[in-house]
């Protein structure tokens, strides 16, 4: 499998310039094929990867005014078309939405790196057209002739590198009586059958809730400033808004960076049991986030980031992944008689049973329920 890192950067000015450019250019270069494809798209021709690409190299690069493009790597363009194609076979095969244009605003700062001439040596890093960059991780990175999709991202603080690399599975000795049910919720992030306390909502914890309090306190200001500068129907952005929406960025890198460990630590925590399987249910999260009153609950949670990392967790390291369908009444049947009360509601946080009396927690219920599932 495909095993990904992530490398800390720490570029001088001058190269956080021409790392701005580059990414500049992957989005220049993605929205100008996009833009393209449509075009072809209404005159009745068939778009191709290397047709853009190769009226892109002939006419727009050599264009006076479109100099700056060869200030950076030559594969940045010819890898946005890669992407834009990528976009589009997802699209068709439903797995993505109809390709957009990137805003500058609102797009992710990143760009492709060329595999081939990247190459390390102690702590540099050396990256075609940006040149020697000190770097700095916490992983073995090893030598090879080339990588997997190495990028170069900024998160609004800081730059980062990431690659993947073939890896080979984790050889473990696993547990084969232990199957272990995952239950997700939203007052807890989840229920396990094999734990005894459930694991907590990072939501609630004081030091998440001091930064939203923070965040809402900054939008303010921000919506503030915005309505003392409006013209009409004209938003003037000063200086101080800039600052602000600033500040706004790193207050939401925060908030994601503190959610984002928590299902790592969690996931791990699970897998270090040496499970022989776990067992979860496929949710159906997009329309889970159609409940206007637990939308913004379900989000925050992570949901799926949470069967994404135990997926591929499972697999690096040789347990059973299952997930059962979402049909299936796991909060409604008795663990222990196997009654399924189908006048079960939401509201019902304790699940008592019919037949033979059990009273339980409804989602540790559930959790027994799924590490007991039997394939049929």
């Amino acid at each position: 499998m495909i095993k990904a890192i992530k490398i800390r950067l720490f570029p001088s000015k001058g190269q956080e310039i021409l790392m701005f450019k580059s990414c500049g250019v992957m989005r220049f270069a993605y929205n100008w094929g996009r833009a393209r494809w449509e075009e072809l798209y209404k005159q009745s021709l068939e778009p191709s990867k290397a047709k853009i690409k190769k009226e892109f190299n002939n006419t727009i690069k050599n264009q006076e005014n479109y100099k700056w493009l060869k200030e950076v790597s030559g594969q940045i363009t010819a890898q946005a078309f890669e992407d834009l194609n990528n976009a589009y076979k997802n699209f068709f095969k439903g797995l993505a939405k109809y390709p957009r244009f990137k805003t500058k605003r609102k797009s992710r700062k990143s760009f492709y790196v060329r595999y081939d001439r990247l190459y390390f040596k102690e702590d540099i890093v050396y990256i075609e057209k940006i040149g020697k960059v000190k770097c700095k991780t916490n992983y073995d990175i090893p030598i090879l002739p080339n990588y997997n999709n190495p990028r170069c991202h900024f998160d609004g603080k800081y730059w980062y590198l990431t690659l993947g690399f073939e890896h080979n599975e984790n050889q473990v000795e696993l547990n084969k009586d232990l199957s272990i049910g995952i239950d997700l919720g939203v007052s807890n992030l989840a229920v396990v059958n094999c734990i005894d306390k459930p694991i907590k909502n990072i939501n609630k914890c004081t030091k998440v809730r001091k930064l939203k309090k923070r965040l809402k306190r900054l939008q303010k200001q921000v919506s503030r400033k915005y309505e003392a500068n409006r013209q009409d129907s004209k938003y003037n952005k000063t200086n101080n808004i800039i600052k602000l929406e600033k500040v706004i960025k790193l207050v939401y890198r925060k908030l994601n960076n503190i959610r984002a460990n928590h299902i790592h630590q969690t996931t791990n925590m699970i897998i270090k049991l040496r499970p022989y399987r776990v067992v979860m249910e496929d949710l159906n999260i997009s329309g889970m986030l159609k409940n206007k009153h637990l939308s913004k609950a379900i989000q925050e949670q992570g949901f799926f980031e949470f069967i994404r990392q135990m997926q591929y967790k499972c697999k690096f390291n040789g347990v059973e992944f299952v997930q059962v369908d979402k049909f299936y009444p796991s909060s409604k049947t008795c663990s222990c008689c196997g009654n399924v009360k189908k006048d079960l509601k939401l509201k019902d946080r304790m699940y008592v049973c019919d037949i033979c009396g059990l009273e339980m927690d409804r989602d540790k219920n559930a959790s027994i329920n799924l590490g007991n599932y039997k394939i049929v």
